[in-house]
């Protein structure tokens, strides 16, 4: 299935570069046959690398469900401030307070639920005989918190030549400093406009990595692949995961697109 059709940015916030084109022959300048995670398959067809939007599980849990328990209390315990105002003369305070800790609230609940129903995997599927790729794609809303619609697991699938691999970079004091994220954009092929832009990888090393690798599989096949000194993992099974991964969703494609994206248009 594919995402509805929208007009987002040329380049998003922070844009640093691209890396090279899909068709690119560029010769990767790193050796990526060391990288972990390695590749969950690679076969003939398709190749599955892993993905996560989140590097660390449970940090909004441990930290935001105390926060959010402490608001709800306060809320609760708030009377005369939050539904029956008390019309003293600091009530506009009273009210600015208020409406300020309804938006607390609201945006650690978000960040808890992400954190609660992000799937395990997030997998990028690429079918080379195809010449697409499937994502696991993750929706969620910052305001329609209680929406299905805007929340869940939404799988889409594109053309391969309308992607591209984007470099964000962000100086951050206090979080590592140089922060370099990869961004999958993809472009409506008759229009140019980008029309959905994804999450590929925390960092520019592995974002490089993958993007070769993505690249290699695509135009030459499994045989233009090293052999990967870590094992493929099979992120369903809770061997060696951390506690929050566990209790995370497991990864479950929807039968046609999982179909579809394992196959050669023939079968």
């Amino acid at each position: 299935m594919r995402a509805k059709s929208r007009v987002l940015c040329e380049r998003a916030l922070h844009w640093s570069h691209d890396l090279p084109d899909v068709n690119s022959d560029a010769v990767p300048r790193l050796n990526f046959a060391d990288i972990d995670p390695s590749p969950n398959f690679c076969d003939s067809v398709y190749l599955e690398l892993p993905r996560s939007t989140v590097s660390l599980r449970g940090i909004a849990v441990l930290i935001g469900g105390p926060i959010l328990a402490f608001t709800v209390g306060a809320i609760i315990y708030m009377p005369g401030k939050l539904f029956g105002i008390n019309w003293s003369n600091d009530w506009h305070v009273d009210l600015f307070a208020s409406l300020m800790l309804l938006v607390g609230m609201w945006a650690t609940a978000t960040y808890v639920k992400m954190d609660l129903l992000l799937p395990r995997d997030e997998p990028i599927r690429f079918n080379r005989l195809r010449r697409k790729i499937y994502l696991y794609q993750f929706r969620f809303h910052y305001i329609y918190l209680f929406s299905r619609k805007h929340w869940g697991v939404k799988p889409v699938a594109y053309n391969w030549d309308d992607v591209t691999a984007e470099v964000y970079r962000v100086y951050a004091p206090g979080h590592g400093g140089l922060i370099e994220n990869v961004m999958l954009s993809i472009r409506n092929p008759e229009t140019n406009e980008v029309i959905d832009r994804v999450f590929f990888t925390h960092n520019l090393y592995q974002g490089e990595a993958y993007w070769a690798i993505a690249r290699l599989f695509m135009q030459q096949g499994p045989e233009a692949l090293p052999k990967f000194v870590h094992p493929p993992r099979d992120w369903n099974d809770d061997d060696g995961l951390s506690h929050m991964h566990c209790l995370a969703p497991k990864v479950h494609w929807p039968e046609d697109i999982d179909r579809e994206s394992r196959t050669a248009p023939s079968d």
